[in-house]
């Protein structure tokens, strides 16, 4: 995770790595998507039938295929729209290059990528003690702040600098293992998987003010940060249960320092005797092909379904735009240009992250252009990624809990952005 210069441009290795991996595999991830896709489906038809003894018997293979009916509607559909889409079959409006084309032949293989390097590379981040350290050492800036263990620093580091997606697989492998409450690990999948710097880059390009990008993205950190602020002490977030899903392996405990000690030795003691206990080489690559499995299998389908759904209905209805219209109001009071425009974006970017800007970019204000962007980067929640990992993922969260928390997130965000947007412009 540590920042590199690359191509002129600042980014972290895994990061590279992922996107030599895509060239290398290129045209043949779609494929490769589908068939996992595909895969998944078939074992999870295998798991509610026949109910081999060799599934059954395995925890792992049990968690991963036998899921809930919800989820085994959703790996169907799933499965529909990746073989549609491969091969064009169908109505247009499931394999278009805005709807299940834009997920397989880009969002797919870049998870593809990310989820193999992550997940076998996860265990030097969680078994190390890197995770004990850094907890102990900003416990004191992050539960008084922003209510959680100090450890959940790292999760928004991953995001911040490689992508939101890591940040999601390290949390819910956090909160399986017992060291976040069902509270903690919701917020932090809904607050600190945020958008990496190089995508941010990619959005303020495609409205056309990359020459901002600097104060672009410190609106982001600080619209960011408030919301990260807020949104923890009201609901739902703040009604989440503190109990675990898991009870924690050891002793570990960050926000009890021993009398004598200081953060820093007290967060390196527990980070030795972490890293004591770890098993050898066997036990990381067993670690790190489960991680992958994990989310190749349990994740691509949701993100495959939900997110084709969510980009058809946005293209192809007025759902989203008829959302956006409560938002006109709002905009012309903070005294946003063109703010009819500028609602239409508002609300699609709950199905993609980049719809807004795009749909967006053709208007002429920059001062608009500019809080568009910043919108659709600080909203977070958006179905054809971070939405669909996270309601594929352990994190105790609902559709409708996603739906409102992205409407928490625009209503604070957007009062923020839209001052400094009128301080630049």
């Amino acid at each position: 995770m540590i920042p590199i210069s690359y191509k002129g441009e600042i980014t972290i290795p895994i990061a590279i790595l992922s996107g030599l991996i895509q060239k290398g595999l290129g045209a043949y991830l779609p494929q490769i998507m589908t068939v996992i896709v595909c895969l998944t489906l078939v074992g999870t038809l295998l798991a509610k039938t026949i109910r081999p003894q060799i599934m059954m018997r395995n925890a792992f293979l049990k968690n991963l295929f036998d899921v809930a009916p919800v989820w085994f509607a959703a790996r169907i559909l799933g499965a529909i729209f990746a073989v549609a889409t491969l091969y064009k079959l169908g109505p247009e409006m499931i394999w278009s290059k805005n709807t299940g084309g834009l997920l397989l032949t880009s969002l797919l293989p870049i998870l593809f990528s990310v989820f193999l390097l992550a997940g076998l590379l996860l265990p030097l981040l969680l078994d190390f003690g890197l995770l004990e350290l850094c907890g102990t050492m900003l416990t004191k800036v992050m539960r008084p702040i922003f209510r959680l263990p100090g450890r959940s620093s790292v999760d928004c580091m991953a995001s911040w600098l490689g992508d939101g997606t890591i940040g999601v697989l390290l949390t819910s492998k956090q909160y399986e293992e017992g060291f976040y409450t069902k509270r903690e690990a919701t917020i932090i999948g809904t607050s600190f998987s945020v958008v990496s710097i190089t995508f941010c880059l990619v959005v303020i390009k495609t409205v056309g003010l990359e020459k901002m990008f600097v104060p672009f993205y410190l609106t982001v950190l600080v619209s960011g940060i408030v919301a990260a602020v807020v949104l923890p002490r009201i609901p739902p977030l703040s009604r989440k249960p503190d109990t675990y899903y898991a009870e924690k392996s050891d002793d570990y405990s960050e926000d009890k320092i021993p009398a004598g000690s200081t953060p820093f030795k007290w967060g390196l003691t527990q980070a030795l005797d972490k890293a004591s206990k770890h098993r050898g080489w066997g036990d990381f690559f067993v670690s790190g092909g489960k991680n992958v499995l994990d989310m190749w299998l349990g994740v691509a389908p949701i993100v495959m379904a939900l997110g084709t759904l969510a980009l058809i209905i946005a293209e192809y209805t007025p759902f989203f735009q008829w959302l956006g219209l409560p938002f006109i109001p709002l905009l012309q009071l903070l005294q946003v240009p063109e703010a009819k425009a500028a609602s239409e974006t508002i609300m699609v970017g709950f199905a993609d992250m980049f719809l807004p800007s795009v749909i967006g970019a053709d208007i002429k204000s920059e001062l608009t252009r500019f809080v568009i962007a910043c919108v659709s980067v600080t909203q977070l929640i958006y179905m054809s990624e971070v939405g669909g990992l996270l309601l594929g993922s352990k994190i105790p969260v609902s559709f409708k809990e996603l739906f409102i928390i992205f409407i928490q997130r625009t209503l604070i965000t957007l009062p923020v952005i839209v001052l400094i947007a009128h301080i630049l412009f």
